[in-house]
This record gives structure tokens, sequence and C-alpha cells, in this order.
């Protein structure tokens, strides 16, 4: 079927929706999420440079693009249930990883399967670029959860969602993109006027007090 299939499947991207099976106030789809994760990256990138540090542009780009497609065989798992354990995350980046290897084999020309190979596997590695992507991926993560307690939405599950991802966006404290958006970015976005706010202050700055 060739190249065909793969131009199709990126319809695909708009229907699986994120977060399945919670209700939520606003939907988001992977094919938004990938391209909210590619300007947050655009952004902490320009910081990155502008502090001195050399970006590789290409290959950021092309990591923040493709860093969910292989969720076009899977589906999109729950953050919560993803990283419940390191075995159970390794076994679905392996599931994700056969299929999509097998999809690449099956309908991409040979000239391009090692293209596609690099270009659809895990992102996000030690590379700055890659370190980048973790961020940006956290940080939409965290704004979608964001904009679910902020309309009041009971679901626990959104606390600890917005949790989970300020604690893995802390982690990366030595990026000075990182320090940017706790610093600023953060600090705007609790400044907005919205009723379960002392809640998120305690969470936040309970985070924000800890060594991580």
């Amino acid at each position: 079927m060739g190249v065909h299939q793969y131009f199709k499947s990126l319809n695909d991207l708009e229907k699986l929706i994120r977060c399945p099976g919670k209700f939520k106030y606003q939907e988001h789809n992977v094919a938004a999420h990938s391209f909210k994760v590619t300007k947050i990256a655009q952004y902490l990138g320009t910081v990155e440079e502008h502090h001195g540090s050399e970006i590789d542009w290409k290959s950021l780009y092309e990591k923040a693009l493709n860093h969910d497609y292989p969720e076009i065989f899977t589906g999109d798992i729950k953050t919560p249930v993803k990283y419940a354990s390191g075995e159970l995350n390794m076994l679905f980046k392996e599931v994700e990883e056969s299929m999509t290897t097998r999809f690449i084999e099956e309908e991409f020309p040979p000239e391009y399967q090692a293209i596609y190979m690099k270009r659809l596997q895990e992102g996000k590695d030690g590379t700055l670029e890659g370190q980048i992507l973790s961020v940006a991926d956290k940080i939409d993560l965290l704004y979608e959860s964001f904009g679910e307690i902020q309309k009041r939405n009971p679901e626990p599950l959104f606390f600890e969602i917005y949790e989970m991802s300020l604690i893995t966006i802390k982690k990366f404290s030595h990026l000075v993109c990182v320090q940017d958006f706790l610093d600023n970015i953060l600090t705007d976005m609790l400044k907005e006027r919205f009723i379960p706010k002392t809640e998120l202050m305690d969470i936040t700055e309970s985070i924000m007090d800890k060594e991580i």
C-alpha cells in the first residue's frame, strides 16, 4: 500500500483522544498535542540558544513532531498507568517500537526506511534536544490538566497529572529553559483566577520545595 498508508494514518492521530475514559471539559487529541509540543519545544530551544547552548534544530523539530506517532498503533495510555512501573513503561515502548518498525518496513520505500526508523524512534534521550522534548511534552500535559482543574473538573486524576508533570519538569532544572519556565511562566499560570487555586498552590509549593 506504501506511503499512502502513512499519510492516511495522520488523520487517525486526530481521532486519538488523550487521557481516554475520563470526563473532560475539553478534549485533546494526539495530533494537536504533537503540534503544541513542537511549539513549546521551539520556545525552550530558543531560550537555551539565547543563553549559549547549541541547538540542533532539525533534530529538535523532528523529535517533537514525531514523538507520539507510535500511539497510532497502541492508542494513548493514561499517564499514571503508563508510568506506574518502569517494567510496564518499558513494555509499552517495546510494543510501540516493534509495531512502528514493522509498519515502516511494510509501507516505506527501502531507501527511506532508515531515515524514518530514526525519525519515529523514541526521541526522549540524553541529548539536549531529547531533554527539551521531555520538558515540552510535560509542559503541554501540565497545561491540559491545569485547564481541567481551572474549570473545576472533579476528577482527582487531573491533580495527579499536574503533580507528576511538574515533578518531571523540575528534574530538568539544570536547563536554563526550565528555570525560565519555573520562575516566570509557571508563576504567571498560578496568578490566574480560578476556584481550586489553594490546593494547586499547595501541590506546586510542595514540589518546588523538594529536592528532586
